[in-house]
Order: C-alpha cells, then structure tokens, then sequence
C-alpha cells in the first residue's frame, strides 16, 4: 500500500511524521506542511446481461492471472462517470451506458493504493468484446462459474448484481 511522501510537496524538505488530528501524519518541520495520503479515485462497471456479468482477466500486476469488474483510475480530466465508460472500452471493446450507481466502496485490498471505488450499473450499447489494454481476457460469467476473482470488493459487488439479475 502506498505510504507517505519522503519530501514536502511545498518546499522540499525531508518529512516528519507526527501526531496530528488522532493520527500520525507527514509534516515538514521547515515550512509546516502536512502530506494526506488520500484515497485515490476509481471507477468499475458491472454490465449483467442474461444472468451473466463482465469481467476481464488482469494481464498486469497487482493480482494479474485474476479476474475483475472493468475498472479503472480516474484521469485528472474526466468525470467518475466518464472513466467507468473509458476503462470498460479499454479493457472489453464495448461501449456502454450507465444505468445508476450501485455502491461507492473503500478499497484496501489492491496493494497500490487504497481506492475509493465507484462502481456503476450499465448496459451495452456498442463495440465488440476483445480484451484490452491490460486485460488479458473478456468475458461474462454466471454465478455459479465465477472465475477466481482479484479483489474482495468486487466479489460483493458481482454477487450482488448477479443476486439481482
């Protein structure tokens, strides 16, 4: 998981840490700056068509071999809605629209980040299916032929749409 900064993001200078607000935190002694680590934002996209989800095979690290809902990091650009669209186009060939929020989920299981991951209901309105980008794999599975799954998170949120459907 990632940890605090080394350096002040203001002036440069080696940091601190200190207990600040209940917990420890970054400081520069020299200019006071605090470092927050955050959550970094992401967007995942759960399409079920005929009792069956989609999902893509990681062909990258972290948890590559392992399967997940399309998913992505925010651009510094686009909209939490716009990068849940790009990522499944990247990641699946197809193009989808969103069909509501399903749940907004704190992700500590991915060894990178701690993500807050916003995870959408959509329906497919184009494209072809072929993996993408750093998916290694395509495809939709019923309940009961899930392939082995990368994160806890998504494990709730498949069950749950599956559940539905």
């Amino acid at each position: 998981m990632k940890t605090n900064p080394k350096h002040c993001r203001e002036c440069g200078g080696a940091l601190a840490t200190r207990p600040i607000e209940g917990r420890p935190r970054a400081v520069c002694p020299a200019c006071g700056s605090i470092s927050y680590v955050n959550p970094v934002p992401a967007a995942a996209v759960a399409v079920v068509e005929h009792g069956c989800i989609l999902l893509v095979k990681r062909a990258v690290e972290p948890k590559k071999g392992l399967w997940s809902l399309p998913a992505g990091f925010l651009e510094i650009d686009e909209t939490v809605q716009e990068c849940a669209v790009r990522e499944t186009k990247e990641e699946t060939g197809l193009d989808v629209a969103l069909d509501g929020i399903i749940d907004v989920i704190t992700v500590f299981d991915d060894p990178r980040y701690v993500c807050l991951l916003v995870v959408f209901a959509a329906h497919v309105v184009g494209g072809t299916l072929a993996p993408g980008d750093d998916a290694a794999e395509a495809g939709a599975f019923g309940l009961d032929e899930l392939p082995p799954i990368a994160f806890k998170s998504h494990v709730r949120v498949i069950r749950a749409a599956l559940d539905k459907a």
